[in-house]
């Protein structure tokens, strides 16, 4: 391909896609970095590692995930499709492997080792997910064998979830799965029914699942166990207000385990104060509106409903990290998206990211017409 046709192709695509969305996308990559320069460091100390450890392999996890969220963008619909079928079928075998043959950390079996890198399976099955559970909802209002496989794919995918196990992944999978139930315009008393079996399940998960139990109850009862890292979460909040106390110059992220991981968010807090936290919320919340603004435009309801569950998706995330770090909700261990350090995370992050952008990049009236139709060789 000669270099006007490369220009040529690429300048389509910038014409195509939505600048504001990539706008928010790359203002969270780079506030993670600022992030992570301040709570990896004295992770890395205590941990015996070099100072600039975790910033220097998130940099490094950064440049394959901008590859992958621009490359998946240029996709067509049906190869969004397909590849969200591969990335399913593939992370669900390796969920397997995981749970048999994986190393137990923190009492789950959810990562697979590869030399010194480390893989969580369960990331990269939550994008593909999205993305089929959306098809095969858009096909429900042409076949019903869609609706029957919509609602097969939530225990087939949230199963091996529950035998890691994996708490937090299974309430924002079904949690997301219930909300393209109500899109997809099924009526409210489904959505009703289901929501109190997934309460059933919360229940059970309390009563079955030790672990499960002594996070709800720490939660409403400091007493009842360890809250250290809930407590020093606020103490850093506290000891930030509004402006920070500068970069650098937080003392909590010392003694906070997960600094660099699940409390980010309140270590970013002391050093840049409450100010830059409503900060990154606000730039969470535009990202969300701006992709639900999209799916509402989308005439093609394959495209509406993955764009709905990838944006709840990411704005649940975030939510759930933030109210952690607060102590609004229990310990979920979820990583705040594009902040928390994470190659895994940042990864999945940007294949679902990549499937936002490929589905809500422009395209002739025609063209959408044309994937509706049924013919040879559609999937």
């Amino acid at each position: 391909m000669s270099s006007r046709a490369e220009r040529t192709y690429v300048g389509d695509w910038l014409w195509t896609v939505d600048r504001l969305l990539l706008a928010g996308l790359a203002a969270l990559m780079v506030a993670g970095i600022v992030a992570l320069m301040g709570g990896g460091p004295p992770v890395a100390e205590r941990l015996g590692l070099q100072t600039f450890h975790f910033v220097n392999r998130q940099v490094l996890y950064l440049a394959p995930a901008l590859m992958v969220l621009v490359a998946v963008s240029f996709l067509s619909l049906r190869h969004v499709r397909r590849l969200a079928l591969f990335v399913y079928a593939a992370g669900v075998v390796l969920c397997a492997l995981a749970i048999n043959f994986g190393p137990e950390i923190k009492g789950a079996h959810r990562w697979i080792a590869i030399g010194s890198f480390g893989i969580q399976p369960s990331e990269f099955v939550k994008p593909a997910f999205v993305v089929l559970a959306a098809w095969a909802f858009s096909e429900s209002a042409r076949r019903n064998e869609g609706a029957i496989l919509a609602i097969l794919l939530l225990p087939a995918t949230i199963l091996p979830l529950i035998l890691q196990p994996d708490f937090g992944q299974t309430m924002l999978i079904t949690a997301v799965w219930l909300g393209l139930f109500f899109v997809a315009g099924l009526h409210f008393f489904w959505v009703l029914g289901l929501g109190g079996v997934a309460l059933v399940g919360v229940f059970m998960a309390y009563k079955l699942l030790p672990h499960v139990q002594e996070r709800i109850e720490r939660f409403l009862d400091k007493s009842s166990g360890d809250t250290f890292q809930v407590d020093t979460a606020l103490e850093a909040f506290a000891k930030g207000s509004w402006l920070g106390r500068g970069p650098g110059e937080g003392t909590v992220k010392r003694i906070l385990p997960d600094a660099h991981t699940d409390f980010i968010f309140a270590v970013t807090a002391e050093e840049f104060g409450i100010i830059a936290c409503m900060g990154l919320l606000c730039i969470f919340a535009f990202i969300v509106l701006r992709g639900l603004t999209l799916a509402r435009r989308s005439e093609d309801l394959f495209c509406r409903l993955a764009t709905t569950g990838l944006v709840l998706m990411f704005g649940l995330q975030a939510c759930i990290n933030m109210m952690v770090n607060v102590h609004l909700m229990p310990a979920k261990g979820m990583t705040l998206p594009f902040i928390s350090y994470g190659g895994s995370s940042l990864l999945s992050l940007a294949l679902g990211m990549g499937f936002l952008v490929a589905l809500t990049r422009r395209r002739p009236r025609s063209e959408m017409l044309d994937r509706m139709m049924p013919g040879p060789g559609r999937s």
